[in-house]
């Protein structure tokens, strides 16, 4: 499946409140651009920070912690802040589960201009 490769800071910025803000703790994405987008609950404890609009549509086509981790590996996204805390927070995203319909809203999102 063909997956778009722009997306807009503004419109990756809601669709990462709606996936994340589910999980209980805080954490931070840091967008190509330096937005910063504040998702979970309390005051972030690490930032993701994804370096192209590329890899965020990758990352959303499957928002797992596998998937973060082989971004982490390959460079396409960095960490910041304390690494034990980050992985914490991926555990806590195990627990997200999207159903079909919130996964075809996103995929949507994606494709919107």
């Amino acid at each position: 499946m063909m997956l778009p490769r722009n997306v807009s800071s503004r419109r990756a910025a809601g669709i990462l409140r709606t996936v994340f803000d589910r999980v209980g703790t805080g954490f931070a994405f840091r967008l190509w651009d330096g937005t910063l987008v504040e998702v979970g609950h309390g005051a972030p404890v690490c930032t993701a920070v994804v370096h192209r609009p590329e890899t965020f549509v990758r990352l959303m086509r499957d928002p797992t912690p596998l998937n973060f981790a082989e971004a982490y590996v390959e460079g396409a996204l960095d960490l910041e802040g304390d690494l034990f805390a980050a992985m914490k927070v991926a555990d806590a995203m195990e627990e997200i589960r999207l159903g079909l319909r919130d996964r075809l809203r996103l995929f949507v999102s994606l494709w919107r201009n």
